[in-house]
């Protein structure tokens, strides 16, 4: 009798925060370009926390949902509906997938990102690293957990390589990657030494080095890929 009974899902404030804006944006009520009410009345409204609410957000700036700019808040980005159906049920509902797999392909794609960032970065791309890499860095010496701001630093990256299908495919994968690193336990192998990496290489970036970039990027994950490798 119990294999014919589903488990019940409980979902987070976050989740239920970020499927409604999904919901709204679907249904045409929140289009691109509109700007999102400040995080207190929408906790206000929403009956959460101004912190639930900021986290919702966050994921939503993440994956390329919203964008939050300076003085002008919180505005919805112009992706298209079916591809932001996708991947919001991907943030939502994010299935198995072979983690090693899953490993490859981001050195991959990062390495590359990392070579054209290297070349092709503005100077507001390399403000846009220093800022995410510096939220990062505040919240590992706070002994938290920092795999979203880890990957926001990453996600930087790609924008930076000027290469919109490279990014594009960053932000396919990125999910999985949250939801993989968080059920393996990944975020254990993260220590200090990975502040000191992400720094070199954004230095490298920042001198247009893309040899040594590339290199830098590489160091940085090959304990990551050794992971996955003793996870096969």
């Amino acid at each position: 009798m119990l294999e014919n009974l589903n488990k019940i899902k409980l979902e987070r404030p976050v989740d239920l925060i970020i499927r409604q804006i999904k919901d709204q944006i679907g249904e045409g009520k929140i289009k691109p370009g509109d700007r999102l009410p400040p995080e207190r009345k929408l906790a206000e409204h929403l009956g959460v926390s101004r912190s639930q609410v900021r986290e919702a957000i966050h994921k939503l700036q993440i994956y390329g949902i919203v964008k939050v700019l300076p003085q002008s808040g919180t505005i919805v980005s112009g992706l298209g509906l079916t591809a932001l159906e996708g991947l919001i049920t991907d943030i939502l509902e994010i299935e198995h997938t072979d983690f090693q797999s899953l490993v490859e392909t981001r050195v991959l794609l990062e390495k590359e990102a990392t070579r054209l960032a290297a070349i092709n970065h503005t100077a507001d791309n390399i403000v846009q690293m220093s800022i995410a890499l510096n939220q990062y860095e505040k919240k590992l010496l706070q002994n938290e957990i920092a795999i979203e701001e880890d990957l926001l630093f990453h996600i930087k990256i790609a924008e930076a390589s000027r290469n919109n299908v490279l990014k594009s495919l960053m932000m396919i994968i990125t999910p999985d990657i949250v939801k993989s690193f968080t059920s393996l336990k990944v975020c254990k192998t993260t220590n200090r030494n990975t502040i000191e990496e992400h720094r070199n290489i954004l230095e490298m970036i920042s001198e247009r080095n893309p040899e040594g970039a590339m290199k830098a990027m590489g160091y940085h994950l090959k304990e990551i890929v050794q992971f996955s490798v003793n996870k096969k």
